[in-house]
């Protein structure tokens, strides 16, 4: 056994390990943590398969950001975990044929003649490919269509996301510029004329 494959079984099996950990780990923090774990051996994967975009993708982005966003927002929420666990037991059987049909479809996927054996070995490219370049051409050329449709999708997505969270609620203060721009200086200003007062010493 080679270093490659000695390094794809190890990952393999800590990104399975950490997968199983973050749905069953009792607490939210330690299940955050793990999936970030999950992220960086799925990293380590993609790094051995020749994608080194995606992998420096996944750990920038999803690492880097997103679940640090959600590990921040899990440690700040009160979270009642009896709570949670109340729906366990009555959701399990959902929950299990779920789960067996995600492993069916894997097995399936596994079994011949849709199995990894019939898959070619990634070729070695040689010194100067650029993984970067490759999947810019290919994305903005072939995929360019679809590339822009989900960047529409999302865009949508992102509006509708905070169209739903700008709520009016009672007690908010908030800014009209319609009124602003409108007002004049008499409803703003009121000039009061006082006598003056000479103070004695």
């Amino acid at each position: 056994m080679d270093f490659k494959t000695f390094a794809f079984f190890l990952f393999s099996l800590v990104l399975v390990y950490a997968g199983l950990r973050v749905i069953t780990a009792r607490n939210p923090v330690h299940s955050a943590m793990f999936l970030v774990l999950s992220f960086f051996t799925a990293a380590c994967l993609w790094m051995l398969l020749e994608a080194e975009f995606l992998a420096i993708t996944l750990v920038l982005v999803y690492i880097g950001a997103v679940m640090v966003l959600f590990l921040f927002v899990v440690m700040m929420l009160d979270i009642n975990l009896d709570r949670l666990r109340e729906g366990f037991w009555r959701w399990f059987p959902v929950g299990a044929l779920v789960a067996f049909i995600m492993v069916l479809e894997m097995g399936v996927m596994l079994w011949q003649p849709f199995g990894a054996a019939e898959m070619p070995a990634p070729h070695p490219q040689p010194a100067d490919y650029s993984n970067t370049k490759a999947l810019g051409r290919l994305l903005y050329t072939e995929y360019v269509y679809p590339f822009e449709i989900a960047a529409v999708i999302l865009l949508v997505a992102i509006v509708a996301a905070i169209a739903l969270t700008l709520r009016r609620r009672p007690g908010t203060k908030h800014q009209d510029p319609a009124k602003q721009v409108i007002v004049r200086r008499q409803d703003r200003v009121r000039l009061i004329s006082m006598p003056a007062e000479r103070s004695e010493k």
